[in-house]
């Protein structure tokens, strides 16, 4: 910020030093969040491949829920059946959206990475809705979705994933 100030008197001039000083001691700068969606940087896998439901298409930015449409994964009837994405680095995770189970992060691949602390269990979504996980900034490479103990078919249709960026910025308070 750029002031320019002209002074005529010094009376005037103490007067303006002390409005500027009142200024700057009524602004406090602040932190805010912005998402990051950091899904499309990474590289998805899953337990089996069933028809067109590749893992790519759970981080195609495409929420639509018609497997018509393919934009949904889908494995074999797998006992513990699981996606992953690979975020290529550790990030803090903040929230996970999933449209159409059991979510994981962390940086192990023991299991396929299905041992990595949990960040949430999901019991139901409904077909075509998506729903919001909090993970609390934990940290992890790894992102995955996992039906565990069971023989089930695995299907997403959309998984996005997002870390926060800090940005600095000021904030005006008057006393």
């Amino acid at each position: 910020m750029l002031l320019t100030f002209f002074f005529v008197s010094t009376r005037k001039m103490k007067q303006t030093w002390v409005l500027l000083l009142l200024l700057l001691l009524g602004t406090a700068y602040s932190y805010r969040r912005n998402n990051i969606f950091i899904a499309l940087q990474g590289k998805a896998t899953q337990s089996s491949l069933y028809g067109i439901g590749i893992p790519y298409n759970a981080i195609d930015g495409n929420r639509n829920g018609n497997w018509d449409q393919a934009s949904c994964i889908h494995t074999k009837k797998d006992f513990t059946p699981w996606w992953r994405l690979d975020q290529r680095k550790t990030h803090k995770v903040f929230s996970v959206n999933i449209t159409n189970r059991d979510i994981r992060v962390g940086d192990s691949l023991d299991n396929n990475g299905n041992n990595n602390p949990r960040c949430d269990v999901i019991s139901s979504i409904h077909a075509g809705f998506t729903q919001s996980f909090q993970c609390n900034g934990m940290d992890g490479r790894y992102v995955n979705v996992v039906i565990p103990g069971r023989a089930e078919y695995l299907t997403l249709c959309e998984v996005e994933v997002y870390d926060f960026m800090n940005i600095l910025f000021p904030l005006c308070i008057f006393l």
